[in-house]
């Protein structure tokens, strides 16, 4: 099949945007078109869609195409989100999340130290032990939480509750789940500035229906930036988790995670740190322990911080496949991972307990621009 650049443009001629009275292409929205064969690659350029409107130009365009010029072409679309530069581009304030207890952020200064694959397992842990969990996979760039839960294919509904519109999280394993995943095509990069990073982790955690939960946990990306703001200026998070590995490079990095939450801006408490990756165990000999990354090196850290070291957790093959198959280790009851999840959670229930006794309930942060004017 000769597929013409006309065709597909003729074609794009009859897709809009939600809430557009023109066409991509009327609307210059379609930056490029290449053609190799049956392949067409078409980039595309949209100011500030909600989620919803995003994927449905999506599928808009593959059914034009597929209509109106070829029923087999392969189509790959990349779609830039071009945010309107506005004041305040942060996230409303000042409101708590109906139903929702308490809030845990799950962080690490350092990417690749295996912050997901903890937070999946402590949400199914503390679901094991009868509370009620939910999870923002708040990795904008990065989101994983629906691979680890196998919902890839899943999409959350809309629904009216009590007038207004809400997105329903996917529930899987008893835990109620909304990521940026369930929207971008995992072969689809997530091109965003800022401000519609801001847009879409407010939409999730906002727009959601959460009902009632004991702890809704927030995994963050790595670092510390936009969306770790974002969030502590959203919602007053009842404290957070630190993620490191025993790695001297690594530690340098979550050493700044605490810091950040411990500003004076900020000040949301931080329940303690968890020693991922702490020591590799092979099945053939499960009493052996290889300190691959370093011994001791986040209880040593957690020890000079004054903070609690929540968990120990091993290195072991069967976590990294359990995470690949969508299916938490944590469920493996006979499993030594699993007893090391377990723990973290009670720990974490425990540190919780003790911060809402002792500590007013956190604020939600006000941030200030470097004048010193609030935003």
């Amino acid at each position: 099949m000769n597929i013409q650049k006309s065709q597909i443009e003729d074609a794009l001629k009859t897709v809009k945007v939600k809430g557009d009275d023109k066409s991509l292409i009327e609307n210059g929205l379609v930056t490029n078109i290449v053609i190799f064969g049956d392949h067409v690659n078409v980039d595309l350029t949209i100011k500030n869609p909600t989620l919803h409107a995003k994927k449905q130009v999506e599928v808009d365009i593959l059914k034009a195409i597929h209509a109106q010029v070829y029923a087999k072409a392969k189509i790959t679309i990349k779609i830039t989100v071009e945010a309107k530069q506005v004041e305040n581009p942060n996230l409303i304030k000042g409101e708590k999340i109906e139903g929702v207890k308490n809030i845990i952020a799950v962080a690490s200064g350092k990417g690749g130290v295996g912050k997901s694959t903890v937070t999946a397992n402590l949400a199914v842990a503390l679901q094991k032990q009868g509370y009620k969990v939910g999870i923002v996979d708040a990795d904008i760039y990065g989101p994983s939480q629906h691979i680890m839960f196998d919902v890839e294919k899943s999409r959350p509904e809309a629904r009216n509750i009590n007038g207004k519109s809400v997105m329903i999280p996917i529930e899987s394993y008893g835990v109620k789940l909304v990521s940026i995943g369930f929207f971008a095509p995992g072969s689809q990069a997530v091109v965003w500035r800022g401000p519609m990073a801001t847009k879409a982790l407010n939409q999730l955690i906002k727009d959601s229906y959460w009902g009632d939960l004991d702890f809704l946990l927030i995994d963050l990306p790595p670092g510390t930036g936009d969306i770790h703001l974002s969030l502590v200026q959203a919602v007053p998070v009842t404290g957070a988790v630190i993620v490191s590995t025993p790695q001297t490079i690594a530690l340098a990095d979550a050493k700044k995670g605490v810091g950040m939450f411990q500003l004076d801006t900020i000040q949301v408490p931080v329940l303690g740190l968890v020693e991922n990756m702490a020591y590799f165990t092979p099945d053939e000999l499960p009493d052996n322990k290889y300190y691959i990354f370093g011994k001791d090196g986040t209880k040593n850290l957690a020890d000079d911080l004054n903070l609690p070291l929540l968990a120990e957790i091993p290195l072991i093959q069967v976590i990294r496949e359990a995470s690949d198959i969508g299916r938490p280790v944590v469920l493996q009851e006979e499993s030594s991972s699993s007893a090391a999840f377990m723990s973290l959670a009670r720990n974490v229930v425990e540190q919780v307990e003790l911060r809402n006794k002792t500590l007013e309930p956190t604020a939600v942060v006000e941030i200030t621009n470097m004048d010193g004017c609030s935003k």
